[in-house]
């Protein structure tokens, strides 16, 4: 299965340092989560509850 990847909607652009981007893994595998700016470093792997507290968590503290 191949990953679709997209930026975060809060990307500032093609210049913008800080991108993250998200996929779906394969069904069942979760959330990836990579640096858009290093995407051949790899991928964080959240389960769906994981990633909803994470969003939940950054909306809080922002």
């Amino acid at each position: 299965m191949t990953v679709q990847w997209r930026k975060s909607s809060y990307t500032g652009g093609a210049n913008d340092e800080q991108c993250v981007e998200l996929g779906r893994l394969a069904p069942g595998a979760g959330i990836g989560v990579r640096d858009s700016k290093a995407p051949e470093d790899g991928h964080l792997t959240l389960t769906s509850a994981q990633f909803t507290n994470l969003i939940a968590r950054i909306k809080q503290d922002a």
